[in-house]
């Protein structure tokens, strides 16, 4: 399965358009992960747990969306955006979906 940021697909053509496709994942922090950030916040450089965290969250939206697009007969999905949100009350939780236009190429 093809995914791709651009809305069409150098040296294919597109023949049948499926509609919109997304995944949606939400992934809470814990505690732990919370301290050892905010030690970083102050001491300065990435904080690799969280890193992990944002690349599953991704993975997980992306899988989602392509499960959509296979079961809708589609072989590849363009204009596929990413969108990163924090929810619930405290914005503990990290929101990760992805979107886009699933379609056969040839």
């Amino acid at each position: 399965m093809l995914l791709t940021t651009t809305s069409m697909i150098d040296g294919g053509k597109i023949t049948r358009y499926y509609g919109i496709v997304s995944g949606e994942t939400i992934i809470g922090a814990n505690v732990f992960r919370d301290f050892f950030a905010s030690i970083r916040d102050i001491v300065g450089g990435r904080s690799g747990s969280y890193e992990e965290v944002l690349r599953e969250a991704k993975e997980t939206a992306l899988n989602e969306m392509k499960e959509q697009a296979l079961a809708l007969g589609a072989n590849a999905v363009i204009g596929v955006d990413l969108d990163y949100e924090t929810v619930g009350g405290s914005g503990s939780m990290l929101m990760v979906t992805a979107a886009g236009t699933a379609v056969t190429v040839e």
